[in-house]
């Protein structure tokens, strides 16, 4: 009895040991989000610095008001909104700020755990997917925020004589909202080449599986686009044009990953393509006279069956 209870306790304490690891390495990650937090909430929050994150936020729809001879004002509609906008962005932008600290403590939790090549293997993933995000997310604030705001503020009406008046008068929290929506949309989309290039690193997907579920990769696209981005079919094309080329772009690196690892298997001459041609035309070929004969006796034991 001794024996078996001793078992059990050698057995549940690599797991204790994981779970405590994985609890230091949350608990650093936290402590860096938050730092990283408060630093930015308190650059906010200093009047000398001008608020800069803010600042840099709303450069798209103050550059386009101003290209249109406007004044770049955003209002407070509600007495709390600023605090809450101050809130957001200290928690949007620390955990930008944070993130390689996060990101370097979930891969030394895991790290351990993978082979050598396996660590080679994802190493290239892990570096491709926040390079992406952030390539999507400059893409969207740079590209289409401009294209967007100034499309939206066509809407605006000079009033002459009877015509009423129809001018921008921007929520800075509603602002807030949009952009963090457009960075989060393309940034999120710009992860479909890492995705399936791990996919099909891992052999889950085929360049040819991709090719021919093409149709429903654009209707999937289509969907995502309206779900993710604002209701607007200006910016819900914008995104479906990138992102059907990022899925074009993927299929390439899918077809170049089946390539590598092909030459890697004949390298190694582990790859017999002839051979498995071979075994398939023998079994069809047998397949074909096994079955001619089994018809002959069949005619000749029933003929009535014939006629």
């Amino acid at each position: 009895m001794s024996q078996t209870e001793d078992q059990i306790e050698d057995s549940s304490a690599p797991l204790i040991e994981h779970l405590a690891e994985l609890r230091n390495r949350l608990i650093k990650a936290a402590i860096a989000f938050v730092i990283a937090m408060f630093a930015v909430f308190t650059v906010e929050v200093t009047p000398s610095l001008g608020r800069p994150f803010f600042n840099f936020l709303a450069s798209p729809i103050c550059d386009t008001l101003i290209s249109r001879g406007q004044d770049c004002n955003l209002i407070l509609i509600k007495l709390q909104e600023g605090f809450f906008v101050t809130i957001r962005i200290s928690l949007m932008i620390g955990f930008a700020l944070a993130f390689p600290f996060i990101g370097f403590q979930l891969w030394r939790f895991v790290a351990p755990g993978l082979y050598r090549s396996e660590k080679n293997a994802f190493m290239p993933f892990l570096i491709a997917s926040p390079f992406m995000f952030f390539l999507g997310g400059a893409f969207a604030y740079y590209v289409v925020m401009p294209l967007a705001y100034d499309f939206f503020l066509n809407f605006q009406q000079v009033g002459q004589g009877e015509s009423a008046q129809i001018d921008f008068q921007g929520s800075a929290g509603e602002y807030l909202s949009l952009t963090v929506t457009f960075i989060l949309a393309f940034g999120m989309c710009f992860q479909l080449p890492v995705l399936l290039s791990l996919l099909g690193k891992a052999g889950l997907v085929s360049a040819e599986g991709l090719v021919n579920v093409r149709k429903y990769a654009v209707v999937a696209i289509l969907v995502v686009a309206g779900l993710v981005t604002p209701p607007d079919v200006f910016t819900q094309v914008i995104l479906f044009v990138v992102v059907y080329g990022l899925y074009e772009i993927s299929i390439q690196l899918v077809k170049r990953i089946e390539k590598n690892r092909e030459a890697k298997l004949r390298a190694e001459g582990a790859f017999f393509e002839e051979d498995y041609e071979d075994d398939d035309a023998d079994d069809a070929e047998g397949w074909t006279e096994e079955d001619a004969d089994t018809d002959a006796d069949d005619g000749e034991g029933h003929p009535e069956e014939r006629t």
